[in-house]
């Protein structure tokens, strides 16, 4: 078996490459010149330069692969435009690639997210079936992508998995929150109460290898979490309580914290870096509810999530404290 990873040099992507070559599989890994391949270091992984922005670098890499793991995109950018580029346009790119130069792909694997839905607007759990409003260009990107990747699923075996936030050794994002509570400092927003869907990094490796082994029809899409609702401060006294830390809860208004992104995206523009923070993401961050149902996949994945908050959390906090992260 022999499989094409996108987006290996990352937080997910990287796990997925090592649980891949402990099951015996032979990687191949999409990085452009530019990438740090830092968790790729001492792998046995082929590595194959070009990039998904790129159709005509990705026909070598498709060819002679069984599967194909499409993990690569944009979290973070100067301009809205990126997102569509690399997002969208990329997964269209990719899936064109396998179509013209690897006709007997076994599966397509893409990972969207659940920005790509929006948030459960009725207070519920968000399901595949619901429509789908995304809040940012982020989301409408990735939403994009599915829609592209959709168009083809009778012509390649594809699956679609939406997973929430994802939290886990080598993650950059979440650790923001983890570096301000060991400063003793619990932002919460001020208003009624948060809810959202968390997910350890390992769980998500899980569900992409059971994907990639169903004998599901193409164009499933599928949630996935850890099964729970949390409050947003409850996520934030389970991580403290990892740290063995007594963080100060800090009251933050949503105007404080679109000002903030609005400095951050002025600073961006100036040192050509993208932002920490952006609007969109504040947009993402003031939804009350970002819960999401994972029947599905349990149901049609045999997808059973292993890692409670609580374990998850101090995994994740050993790890950021072995690399002296924190």
């Amino acid at each position: 078996m022999k499989a094409l990873v996108t987006g290996g040099t990352g937080f997910i992507g990287s796990h997925l490459v090592e649980a891949l070559l402990h099951r015996g599989v032979q990687v191949r890994c999409l990085v452009r010149k530019r990438s740090d391949l830092s968790w790729l270091e001492g792998l046995p992984v082929e590595m194959v330069h070009g990039d998904c922005h790129d159709r005509v670098s990705l026909a070598e890499a498709v060819k002679g692969v069984d599967q194909v793991f499409h993990l690569a995109g944009v979290t973070k950018a100067i301009e809205e435009k990126t997102y569509f580029e690399v997002n969208a346009l990329g997964t269209e790119n990719l899936i064109h690639a396998c179509l013209e130069n690897n006709p007997h792909l076994q599966k397509f694997v893409y990972l969207s997210s659940q920005a790509a839905a929006g948030p459960c607007q009725n207070g519920g759990r968000k399901k595949e079936s619901d429509r789908c409003e995304p809040v940012s260009a982020y989301g409408h990107s990735k939403r994009m992508a599915e829609e592209f990747a959709l168009a083809h699923a009778h012509e390649i075996p594809l699956l679609i998995l939406r997973p929430c936030a994802v939290y886990g050794p080598r993650d950059r994002d979440i650790y923001a929150f983890f570096k301000l509570l060991s400063k003793r400092v619990k932002p919460c927003l001020l208003g009624g109460e948060q809810h959202i869907s968390l997910c350890y990094v390992q769980d998500i490796i899980q569900a992409i290898l059971l994907a990639s082994e169903t004998e599901e029809s193409n164009g499933r899409i599928f949630f996935l979490s850890d099964g729970q609702d949390y409050r947003l401060d409850e996520v934030g006294d389970i991580f403290a309580e990892a740290m063995g830390v007594n963080p100060l809860c800090i009251r933050v208004p949503e105007w404080m914290i679109f000002g903030i992104a609005s400095f951050s995206e002025y600073i961006s523009r100036i040192s050509g870096k993208p932002p920490l923070l952006n609007r969109g993401k504040v947009e993402e961050m003031i939804q009350k509810n970002w819960v999401c149902d994972i029947t599905q996949a349990r149901t049609l994945l045999g997808f059973r999530p292993q890692y409670s908050l609580s374990e998850g959390a101090k995994l994740t906090y050993e790890w950021y404290r072995k690399e002296k992260w924190l």
